[in-house]
């Protein structure tokens, strides 16, 4: 028997709108195929990504078929929804070499054993939208449209109201979205398509599409755009963009990103982004204290199992842990530490100051916030808080290395979360 997928989506908060409930609930009743695309604009997925790949992941042990539509052809055009001026315009080797980067990620998320009746699959919309016959496309899809309905989404409404560019190019994304759903519904018999809120529109846009063409119901569901208790995007940080792909975002800072999480945040990331059930999160909300900040160490710990693998998800763990915990540290966690700079002996010598080690060890953006954060009393070595904004490292500091001769090291703390260790060579 399959899971409620639809009452689950309500119950851990995944739902942001649908366009027909009560016909999405007798869908789900037998095995289906839902869709969500993803542009090739990057590399890597950021954290903001992650909400629709733990509802496809969902979608997918609720016993249901997960498409992943890679945008090979609609990244050439660039999505409006959501930004405020024209997304670059990227070359198709660009695309090409994202989207096999992709591709790893969605593996650790979905099952793409073939064995399996609802194995994932990925598709790419450039097989069909690179075929296309203007003049064709145009008659048969394009008199389906009305301008007046296209200039009423909410994407293209944002960019005209605040009098900002729009090409004629972005202006038909709507369209090839649409075609999208289309052409999956023909070749997959894909009944549903998800998306972030801002999708709705082109969602929509699908659906109607599709009904016209094919006098056949498909639906769509809507997760919300998550923000921050504080009402930041998720997934940014005054660094930039928290990547999934641990080569643009070290597993260590990816790790202390769930661990910083606000109180006001932790119960509603644990629904969203870990697969612990809910009657154990219920009884999390009564936690305080203490025991919330053991729960932020068990959302990181989730989170980062899920995106980097057990292992490393126990090793930072372990490190933030023993790194705190007194002056001596394990051997193996100053040899493993990520964020580690490796310093002759003569460089201390000859004068190396503590604002610039920050930046360094990327704890500061600038010697003008190294600066800011000392004065504000958040900057320590081992266990001595530093006051002086123009102080030096000296030699006084270093801790003799547990396992290497003549080797000694230094943890430099930034507030209590953040903190990096410099390793002292001959």
């Amino acid at each position: 028997m399959l899971k409620d997928f639809y009452d689950t989506v309500e119950e851990r908060g995944f739902l942001h709108q649908a366009t027909d409930s009560i016909g999405i609930r007798k869908l789900l009743s037998k095995t289906t195929s839902g869709y969500i695309g993803f542009d090739c604009t990057s590399d890597s997925l950021h954290v903001g990504s992650l909400l629709p790949l733990m509802l496809l992941r969902l979608f997918q042990k609720c016993g249901h078929k997960p498409i992943i539509l890679v945008g090979g052809g609609t990244t050439l055009i660039g999505d409006p929804s959501g930004k405020d001026e024209t997304r670059k315009i990227l070359k198709k080797s660009d695309i090409d070499s994202n989207k096999k980067k992709l591709k790893n990620i969605f593996k650790k998320f979905l099952s793409f054993d073939e064995s399996k009746e609802n194995c994932a699959v990925v598709v790419d919309n450039y097989e069909w939208l690179s075929k296309l016959n203007l003049i064709s496309f145009l008659r048969d899809i394009g008199s389906k449209f009305s301008i007046n309905k296209m200039l009423s989404l909410e994407s293209i409404k944002q960019r005209l109201g605040r009098e900002q560019h729009l090409s004629f190019l972005e202006f038909n994304y709507s369209l090839f979205q649409a075609y999208d759903f289309l052409i999956l519904n023909q070749k997959y018999n894909c009944k549903i398509q998800f998306g972030g809120s801002d999708q709705w529109g082109n969602i929509v846009s699908g659906i109607d599409l599709v009904k016209k063409e094919k006098n056949s119901q498909v639906y769509g569901l809507t997760a919300p755009l998550v923000t921050t208790s504080s009402g930041k995007k998720m997934g940014k940080t005054a660094e930039g963009a928290v990547w999934i792909d641990e080569s643009k975002f070290s597993v260590t800072n990816f790790w202390q990103y769930w661990r910083n999480t606000s109180d006001e945040d932790v119960i509603k990331f644990l629904k969203l982004f870990t697969e612990i059930e809910m009657s154990e999160i219920k009884k999390f909300k009564q936690f305080t204290g203490s025991e919330l900040n053991k729960l932020k160490v068990l959302l990181a710990n989730e989170v980062t199992t899920l995106c980097h693998g057990l292992e490393k998800s126990k090793r930072i763990e372990m490190e933030s842990n023993n790194i705190r915990k007194s002056d001596q540290i394990d051997s193996e966690v100053i040899n493993k530490c990520e964020n580690k700079i490796l310093l002759k002996s003569e460089k201390i010598k000859k004068g190396l100051t503590i604002k610039q080690v920050l930046v360094d060890l990327k704890l500061s953006q600038s010697n003008g916030e190294s600066k800011r954060l000392i004065q504000q009393g958040a900057v320590k070595i081992n266990q001595t808080t530093i006051d002086n904004k123009d102080a030096l490292l000296h030699e006084e500091y270093l801790i003799k290395h547990p396992a290497k001769k003549e080797c000694y090291y230094l943890i430099i703390f930034v507030g209590k979360k953040k903190y990096g260790v410099i390793e002292l060579i001959p």
